[in-house]
């Protein structure tokens, strides 16, 4: 057995061979290396265009978080449910990693949660919207800012966010 972390979020992994898939924040597998080996993507100063990024991310991603909690909580689809409570998890973790970056405490906020309706069938069209936004903000993101590792990092949440996408359109 084999230890590894994922380099967007920093959690471990146990297993003979990584993941294809981050089991926290969804990261792809060229994300994992053995534990040996890992370090924190960003280890310095932030330029102000990366940290409002960050910031702006760390909205989007509480956000989402709190959506897809209510939705999940709502939904007597035990699938949908289940799918929207995993997104919640991920996205949180997404909110964790950013907090990282920023050096800060993640912030204690329900903003988002109220925006869940009674239909499945709506929120999972509203899921969709918020995925494709925030791929198109990380894509941005990603392009704004100058630190290297930075825009790896918005690169692998801009993959991420697209495979939510695929998810919302079953």
């Amino acid at each position: 057995m084999k230890v590894y972390r994922c380099q967007i979020c920093g959690e471990v992994y146990l297993g003979e061979e990584k993941p294809k898939s981050c089991p926290f924040c969804g990261a792809h597998e060229n994300y994992f290396v053995l534990a040996k080996k890992w370090k924190l993507l960003h280890n310095g100063d932030l330029s102000e265009v990366t940290k409002e990024n960050l910031k702006k991310a760390l909205d989007l991603e509480i956000n989402n978080t709190n959506f897809y909690k209510a939705i999940s909580a709502k939904s007597k689809d035990v699938y949908v449910s289940s799918m929207f409570k995993g997104l919640s998890k991920v996205e949180r973790e997404h909110a964790s990693a950013i907090c990282k970056h920023l050096s800060i405490e993640k912030p204690n906020s329900n903003i988002g949660a109220d925006k869940a309706v009674n239909s499945d069938e709506e929120n999972i069209k509203e899921a969709s919207r918020r995925e494709k936004n925030a791929v198109k903000f990380y894509g941005e993101a990603s392009a704004r800012t100058p630190e290297t590792e930075i825009k790896e990092f918005f690169r692998a949440l801009m993959q991420i966010e697209s495979d939510h996408i695929k998810l919302t359109e079953m």
